[in-house]
């Protein structure tokens, strides 16, 4: 089914009020095991290949998808912390931050939403929060298209 939602731009408002650089949006797809790229903005044409699809459990995304929980890197260019793929240095992106799309009240991960900083940056819980609460408008829209 063709999105009818506009999620560049809703993407590029939750960068604006988060002052990240970098973000992506992933769906689930029909095997409810890989994340599928639905829209991103700042990530290198290089690096887009790679995170067109992600397997639950490997990535960032595919962890914060997993763990069913935000999955943060305070600074990717020096501590992958084992969640993190080797490539991920080359997007230039240093504070990181994932969390799960989730179909209220039944803990089903529709996607992920990911942001990060060319800085390295420790999310505030209250950031962190802030964008759950974007994933849950996002998990709205995902639930509304199928």
């Amino acid at each position: 089914m063709k999105p009818t939602h506009d999620f560049e731009a809703l993407l590029a408002r939750i960068l604006e009020e988060s002052g990240c650089e970098t973000g992506t949006i992933h769906r689930t797809d029909a095997s409810g095991e890989f994340l599928e790229l639905e829209a991103q903005i700042g990530v290198p044409e290089f690096v887009v290949d790679k995170i067109f699809r992600i397997p639950f459990g490997k990535g960032i995304a595919g962890v914060a998808a997993e763990r069913r929980e935000p999955v943060e890197l305070c600074n990717l260019q020096t501590d992958l912390g084992g969640v993190a793929k080797e490539d991920a240095r080359k997007t230039n992106v240093a504070g990181s931050l994932a969390v799960p799309v989730m179909m209220y009240g039944s803990g089903k991960v529709l996607g992920t939403l990911g942001i990060g900083k060319h800085v390295p940056h420790d999310f505030t819980d209250a950031e962190k929060r802030h964008l759950m609460i974007h994933a849950e408008q996002l998990a709205t829209l995902f639930a509304s298209e199928v």
